[in-house]
């Protein structure tokens, strides 16, 4: 072994005792040597964090944080055995706070780093990237589609290894946390046709339908007719091909259009997980929009990942972008922004909605995405095939770190039910109790 080799070998065992010290989780470290060290006093089993090359560890000196552990993890630098990136990312989390090694800690260690300093590192390829304006601020309507169609035509299969039966792709609703995917998204399907107290011979809309799970479960269970439109080609092949299969032709058709030129009235409206494609620029617009669809009487539920808000009112749609939203726009979401629920309401009011109902899921969409990239990875090696490895690594990389945000209240998530403002009763029961019968 050459000397310089030996001299980083011996500096990233020094570096693992003192993450072992600052940390002190259940895990190990596998160096590019082979050796293997507890990164905790009472580090067992068999959950590891493989480091293939120096490099990794002069990136770590530069940027010690999660976003590095990702970025290192999708360009192969890293890789975990054992347990998946959730797995990690949980470990550091002691009493409600993130656990993290500093510069300070770092530079600690002195000297016995330098052996690092020029070590490269594997960067994630703009290969493939959204080529555009991920940022969304410019869109014009045709941008919509383009948006929608990186991030969901990549092939249905793809998707069928970690989505549910039904292909519903956002937050899950866990009546028990012990419920597995499948179970949750019937539970969540449920609980929006009883929030829009659904019955038969209404007229639903569901705007950004998906692979359709909504609208047939609505048609089946409650009588409904069912309109969904989409901007995905391989979700309205797939929804359609849906509605033959289960003989709901007569009752659920699927458009190809963006919800803009989506016409006709509608007694139930459900948007799930669309609002954050939109734009924040464009709220007031799409509020208005909505509205005008909707029946009188009619019931409009908003389903929609959020951020805290910002402490100044005045800034609601500035502020920097962080590096791991702009990697989230660039490779996984282009195009989208996440508003924060009190604008939210606000902007419902401000279009003439009346607000009834508010319910936070937060941690519904922490295990949801957990439990999605426990999937993924255990269908790693048909994932490949589908979308290649970087592609697949960037996927997991990307469900873990949602996970993780939605566990730490980075991100949250939230329905909101409303109707057409009025001076008479509102078009629902006294209570709650009809949703929990």
């Amino acid at each position: 072994m050459a000397a310089q080799d030996e001299r980083q070998i011996e500096a990233a065992r020094a570096l693992v005792r003192e993450l072992a010290n600052k940390l002190d989780i259940n895990a190990f470290v596998r160096l590019w040597d082979g050796s293997r060290l507890p990164l905790g006093k009472v580090a067992r089993g068999d959950f590891e964090i493989i480091i293939r090359d120096p490099g990794v560890i002069g990136a770590m000196m530069r940027k010690p944080n999660l976003d590095t552990i990702i970025q290192q993890y999708v360009a192969k630098g890293i890789d975990f055995s054992g347990g998946t990136l959730v797995d990690f990312g949980r470990q550091l989390q002691k009493d409600g706070k993130s656990v993290k090694l500093r510069s300070k800690d770092i530079a600690r260690l002195g000297l016995k780093l330098a052996p690092f300093i020029f070590a490269k590192s594997g960067e994630l390829k703009d290969a493939h990237g959204f080529e555009g304006d991920i940022t969304g601020k410019k869109r014009k309507t045709a941008d919509n589609k383009d948006f929608i169609q990186f991030h969901y035509d990549l092939s249905n299969e793809f998707y069928a290894l970690f989505l549910d039966p039904e292909m519903v792709y956002s937050c899950a609703y866990y009546t028990d946390w012990s419920n597995g995917v499948a179970q949750a998204q019937r539970d969540k399907l449920e609980m929006i046709c009883r929030k829009l107290r659904l019955k038969r011979g209404d007229r639903l809309l569901d705007i950004g339908s998906g692979w359709g799970g909504l609208v047939c479960h609505a048609a089946q269970n409650y009588g409904v007719t069912a309109h969904g439109c989409t901007l995905s080609e391989e979700q309205l092949a797939f929804a359609r091909e849906k509605v033959k299969r289960l003989g709901l032709e007569n009752r659920v058709t699927f458009e190809l259009v963006d919800y803009t030129n989506v016409t006709g009235t509608y007694d139930k409206i459900a948007s799930i997980g669309m609002y954050e494609h939109i734009g924040l620029k464009n709220i007031p617009a799409y509020m208005t929009k909505v509205r005008s669809l909707l029946a009188d009487d009619g019931l409009f539920l908003n389903h929609a990942i959020s951020r805290k808000a910002p402490k100044d009112d005045k800034a609601w749609y500035k502020g920097r972008v962080r590096p791991e939203k702009k990697a989230i726009a660039k490779y996984i979401f282009p195009g989208g922004e996440l508003d924060d629920v009190g604008h939210s309401i606000s902007a419902m009011e401000r279009a003439g909605f009346e607000v009834h109902d508010v319910e936070g899921w937060r941690m519904h969409y922490a295990r949801t995405c957990q439990l999605w990239c426990e999937r993924l990875t255990a269908n790693r090696e048909e994932a490949i095939k589908h979308v290649g490895e970087e592609k697949y690594r960037i996927w997991v990389a990307y469900l873990a770190g949602v996970s993780l945000a939605f566990s730490r209240g980075t991100l949250r998530l939230f329905q909101t039910l409303a109707s057409k403002s009025a001076k008479g009763p509102a078009p629902l029961p006294p209570t709650r109790a009809d949703l929990y019968y």
